[in-house]
């Protein structure tokens, strides 16, 4: 089964109006290489190659804004949308042999909030779309019912700052292992302009950074943290050189695994 997490090509600010950035590298596969898709996780926004590349009844587990968006189009709709607010879930069933236990994934919006400020918020509200993270649990299901047994844990922090909001990720699985964080980077940072009348700071920052990032870390704990989208873009200000020194000083090295492009991380999901 193939996940895509929101777009190897990670998405530019928006689509059709608002702030543009300059891609500096290209993804490690081309769009064209891709396996097929069984499953598309969106967080905010697609990149506009990537969502015309896609087949119109491919599954994607969005927010109820970008569902919105996705289901509305005068041509080429999605037909298979899932709309999920934090917390809420849907269970993703995988095609097996029979069985007294199928394999199943469950997907369960996280809470994610990339703008603090509430006037930034209202004026970028059409480049800055409201975010989700996502905890995906690998496991296995009853035929015909709502039982459920979690193999294998990963939670995709998204673009989010470490707000008190995710203190309740922490509560929820607390004394439930998170086997892999997949955290974003980048600390995407804005000028001034782009935010209309909005003059102070004369930078924004609207995504995680390092130091958000490892208080994430931190706070939920998972067993092992693969950093990602740290590079892409021109107004990433954030460095993965900057996460690494943050986590070898806060004694976290040995939990962190960093991958070049094209490296693959493969785990064993437990039975």
């Amino acid at each position: 089964m193939s996940i895509l997490p929101d777009s190897p090509y990670q998405p530019n600010f928006t689509r059709e109006r608002g702030a543009t950035s300059i891609r500096l590298t290209n993804p490690a596969v081309d769009l064209h290489n891709l396996p097929r898709i069984d499953l598309v996780l969106l967080s905010d926004r697609f990149d506009p190659k990537l969502e015309d590349s896609l087949r119109r009844d491919l599954p994607i587990v969005t927010t109820p804004q970008a569902k919105t968006h996705l289901i509305s189009k005068d041509q080429g709709s999605f037909t298979s949308v899932f709309a999920l607010r934090p917390f809420e879930h849907v269970d993703i069933h995988i095609e097996s042999t029979d069985g007294p236990k199928q394999p199943r994934l469950r997907v369960t919006g996280m809470p994610g909030k990339n703008v603090t400020s509430k006037r930034l918020l209202h004026a970028l509200t059409h480049a800055i779309p409201p975010t989700n993270g996502w905890m995906l649990e690998l496991g296995y299901g009853t035929p015909d019912t709502s039982d459920f047994t979690c193999s294998y844990r990963i939670y995709i922090s998204g673009n989010t700052f470490a707000t008190k909001k995710l203190q309740e990720v922490a509560r929820r699985y607390e004394g439930q292992p998170i086997d892999l964080m997949l955290a974003n980077l980048g600390g995407t940072t804005i000028p001034s302009f782009l935010a209309g009348r909005i003059m102070e700071p004369l930078a924004s920052t609207v995504d995680i950074d390092a130091e958000d990032c490892l208080k994430i870390i931190q706070l939920i704990q998972p067993d092992l943290t693969i950093p990602i989208h740290d590079v892409d873009f021109d107004v990433f200000r954030s460095s993965l050189e900057a996460f690494q020194r943050m986590v070898e000083a806060a004694g976290l090295s040995d939990k962190v695994l960093v991958l070049d492009r094209g490296d693959e991380y493969r785990f064993h999901v437990r039975c």
